[in-house]
């Protein structure tokens, strides 16, 4: 076998990339987002969380374990089909939104993972949209 048969040969055609779960890492994002924001707005410390930032965060983490869309979900700030109620999702929203400035300074990487993953959700909405 040559140098370039792995190029040219037709049995080893790319297979499609496995699916990935996404919830493990959605999980650790939210709980640390949470925490940021609960450290910032309702003076906590640690890892402890005021009642009512720990109440919605359980919450959150029930429903992930529930989305509609399995392990292939969304991220669940930018979801149009949100697994909370009306109340709930808005202050969900207002939490993340709250956070990422914080986010940004004390967690860069995970920030950046998911600000590409947000941009790659709009892409993504953006072509679908064009197909239609």
């Amino acid at each position: 076998m040559g140098i370039f048969s792995r190029f040219f040969n037709k049995r080893a055609a790319k297979q499609p990339a496995p699916i990935k779960n996404t919830v493990p890492e959605e999980k650790k994002t939210i709980r640390k987002a949470f925490g940021v924001y609960c450290h910032g707005h309702h003076s906590t410390s640690g890892k402890a969380l005021c009642p009512k930032c720990n109440a919605l965060l359980m919450t959150a983490m029930t429903k992930i374990q529930r989305c509609p869309y399995g392990i292939t979900k969304p991220l669940c700030h930018i979801c149009e089909t949100p697994c909370f109620g009306q109340k709930q999702t808005v202050e969900f929203r207002k939490i993340m939104k709250g956070s990422r400035k914080g986010m940004f300074f004390r967690h860069p990487m995970m920030f950046i993972k998911q600000k590409l993953k947000e941009w790659g959700f709009a892409y993504m909405k953006q072509k679908q949209g064009q197909k239609k």
